[in-house]
């Protein structure tokens, strides 16, 4: 509105108005004094002719996010909704566009007057197609200097301001309604490099086999990069691969079935390249702005600035053994259909408490608690993998594998009737062929394009190994469709300094990350929602309670955490919060739990002072 307004005087008065856009692009914040972020709802939103003159500037044009569904409310039968109905699950497709989110739930936005302004893409349900929390324009970033233009653009303004790489976020918080979006997408450079000097280090330090990934690389690119050397590199994995491989999920910490052998996706990096809320753009190491490289490496994505592009180590790839479990369960009693039976109690117990003994044998990997495909009852599936030359691993594999044959021989139909389907150990070439014999070829599979909210809680070491019975009975209590006991720490994880990086100190001492939530349909009631959020609630409360020196994940937590300060960042948050005023000290950059987002109210709209109440948040969540 204040660039507006000057150029309308400086036109009545005859002047030449370059100047005035020129002082604004070089003075970022001018803006910042106002309470509240300018909204595409509010008069203060730049002019078309404001935005013209950004678009010139830019090496594309300024793209303006639309739901993913639209297409079906102009025609049914047209081409586009008939690649929007093929495509819905599909997390690349979604990746592609950017108006959609990996989860439709954020997307969605309550009106004051109690209304669900959404699109769906069941267009039968009668509900209007709207724009929802999807951002009103935004910035498809192609180089370094579209994002300074960006930045400077929404500065000056003082906009709402998200950055969005892919969309994978179980947080929302690379989408808001009427704000101004910074799309890293397109920003897809990969470099692999023999050597490597980072920037300002001394003579002879030098990295071999490193690989720098543009912001928009996703990690099945980055994977197809690292494997066709022979190398492994530690990176996100997710069916339809949409996993940003230089974006949220290395700045949350970034876990992976390979972290307990090579250390997080923050022990791994080497340097990064951001441009921060005044428009620079630095190349941040541990020689060079160090402090915010310590933030960045943990302290959650979307807080910082616009990470342009981040530098990983690489590994060699040896042979690896991997172990295939799964199991249905059928029973005769009704409430079993969503309440586990105590022969799957018996079997996940047995787990738990070898969880310890596996992780030392070189084990690493995903449990999860699903419905059986064939009886629809909770189950156990896992898939672990552990090196070839990790002489324990086998043997102890086995020994789990024959207490499940033996509980199966021995089980019944009204304890819960167990089959074991697949228990095999299979030896394979490295961690590449593991990860294209699982997850290529794949679409979403059922974790993107739906509406989901999850818990998590990292459940130490110490905690398993004392009283695994006790964690067994915690998870299975948890009455959730999904539950995920994730081997993905210890290890190398466990051998760092728990300061080294921004990350939460929690990961130092934990063996699992425990993750849980549920989806729903379209248009499902409030009472159905509200009864899936009492019930994450529910199970962040019991693990918070036993674990209180605990954490969260920040890329896979709660959207409730009672004190997100503590959960995802504990005692680093002080040193993040005095590295956040540093480096953006109008708080351009905030996400729903991140660093300083406790000065802002619940929409992230207004900054929170004691004359003004937050509210709740609006976005359908």
């Amino acid at each position: 509105m204040l660039a507006d307004n000057l150029n309308i005087l400086c036109t009545w008065l005859g002047l030449s108005c370059g100047f005035i856009e020129r002082l604004l692009e070089t003075s970022p914040g001018i803006s910042g004094t106002d309470p509240c972020r300018c909204l595409s709802t509010d008069a203060c939103w730049p002019s078309s002719t404001a935005f013209a003159t950004l678009e010139s500037k830019l090496s594309t044009p300024l793209v303006t996010p639309l739901p993913p569904a639209t297409p079906c409310y102009s025609s049914l039968e047209s081409e586009d909704c008939g690649a929007v109905q093929r495509l819905w699950l599909d997390g690349w497709w979604r990746a592609n566009s950017s108006g959609a989110t990996q989860h439709p739930n954020f997307a969605e936005f309550a009106t004051p007057e109690g209304d669900t302004e959404v699109c769906y893409v069941n267009t039968t349900l009668g509900y209007p197609c709207g724009r929802g929390s999807i951002p009103a324009v935004g910035v498809d970033a192609r180089s370094v200097e579209d994002i300074q233009l960006a930045i400077n653009f929404a500065a000056a303004r003082n906009l709402r301001v998200v950055v969005k790489n892919t969309g994978h976020d179980y947080l929302g918080r690379s989408t808001a309604r009427g704000a101004f979006l910074i799309w890293t997408h397109h920003l897809t450079n990969l470099t692999y490099h023999d050597t490597f000097k980072p920037a300002g280090a001394p003579e002879g330090e030098v990295y071999h086999d490193v690989m720098t990934l543009g912001a928009g690389v996703q990690w099945q690119d980055a994977y197809d990069a690292a494997f066709a050397r022979g190398r492994n590199i530690v990176g996100g994995i997710s069916y339809g691969g949409s996993v940003g491989a230089a974006g949220g999920w290395v700045q949350g910490g970034g876990h992976s079935i390979i972290a307990p052998l090579y250390g997080l996706g923050v022990d791994n990096v080497v340097e990064m390249s951001i441009v921060i809320s005044t428009g620079k753009h630095l190349v941040v190491n541990a020689h060079q702005h160090s402090d915010l490289f310590w933030a960045l490496r943990g302290g959650g994505g979307g807080t910082w600035g616009v990470v342009v592009s981040v530098t990983y180590r690489t590994h060699p790839a040896p042979p690896i053994n991997a172990a295939f479990f799964l199991t249905s369960i059928n029973a005769s009693t009704p409430d079993a259909l969503t309440t586990p039976s105590p022969t799957l109690h018996k079997l996940f117990a047995e787990l738990v408490r070898l969880t310890p003994a596996l992780a030392d044998a070189g084990w690493a990997g995903y449990a999860d608690i699903l419905a059986s495909a064939d009886t629809g009852h909770p189950a156990l599936r896992v898939a672990y993998i552990a090196p070839a030359d990790a002489p324990a691993a086998v043997p102890l594999m086995e020994r789990f594998y024959a207490y499940a044959r033996e509980l199966a021989e021995s089980s019944t139909l009204a304890q819960g009737k167990l089959r074991v389907a697949t228990a095999v150990v299979s030896p394979l070439a490295n961690f590449g062929a593991w990860e294209t014999m699982i997850f290529r070829g794949k679409d979403g599979q059922g974790q993107v394009g739906l509406n989901v909210e999850l818990g998590s809680r990292l459940l130490p070491r110490e905690l398993i190994k004392r009283n695994h019975t006790k964690v067994a009975d915690a998870v299975l209590g948890l009455e959730l469709p999904f539950i995920g006991f994730y081997t993905v720490t210890g290890g190398v994880v466990s051998k760092v300094d728990p300061d080294a990086t921004g990350i939460h100190p929690a990961w130092r001492k934990a063996l699992v990350h425990l993750v849980f939530g549920s989806s729903w349909p379209e248009a499902a009631s409030s009472d159905v929602v509200n009864e899936i959020r009492e019930k994450n609630k529910k199970g962040e409360a019991v693990f918070r309670e036993m674990t209180p020196d605990g954490g969260a994940y920040f890329n896979e937590a709660s959207l409730y955490q009672v004190d997100p300060k503590s959960d995802f960042f504990g005692s680093h948050y002080q040193k993040l919060r005095a590295i956040k005023k540093k480096y953006d000290p109008t708080g351009l950059f905030v996400v729903h739990g991140g660093v300083g987002s406790e000065d802002w109210d619940a929409d992230l709209h207004c900054r929170v002072s004691p004359h003004r109440t937050s509210r709740t948040r609006s976005d359908g969540l």
